[in-house]
């Protein structure tokens, strides 16, 4: 099976977009990531998926912390930005439990790094949620390459 074909298979699900946060030398630190999810209701635990050479993997490791931030609808050019595909002037971080959090985001979830795995060409990081916060808006969805309303 070709690269092309297993990633046109992964584009059939919709999924959620995301934008995962740290503070690192006193500056925000972030990437666009869809490969999210929850893993445990107690203790609370989450995991997000990170490719071994991106830049955010060891700014990660680092910090020991991050925020997971599900974007709403309106947030296109936020999750290019942090895509590394469109350049922003200035991005509007707020901070919610210590960590950096974008404002707006229909849901942030504040943790601490609990565990890595390594699974092929990505880190697994499982973190132990501090806090959520929740807003009541639209989701912005991804599918088959291309941002979607539902």
């Amino acid at each position: 099976m070709d690269d092309r074909l297993f990633k046109a298979a992964m584009g059939k699900f919709a999924t959620g977009v995301t934008v995962v946060l740290t503070k690192w030398e006193n500056d925000n630190h972030g990437m666009t990531a869809n490969a999210f999810m929850s893993v445990s209701l107690e203790p609370k635990l989450i995991v997000v998926s990170i490719a071994n050479k991106a830049r955010m993997k060891p700014i990660i490791e680092q910090s020991g912390n991050y925020s997971v931030n599900i974007l709403a609808t309106g947030h296109e050019e936020l999750s290019m930005h942090f895509a590394g595909q469109k350049e922003l002037a200035h991005v509007d971080f707020s901070e919610f439990a210590g960590i950096p959090a974008i404002k707006g985001a229909i849901a942030t979830i504040a943790c601490d790094v609990h565990d890595t795995v390594v699974q092929g060409d990505h880190t697994l990081f499982f973190g132990k949620v501090r806090d959520v916060l929740v807003t009541d808006r639209e989701p912005l969805v991804y599918y088959e390459g291309k941002y979607k309303k539902i």
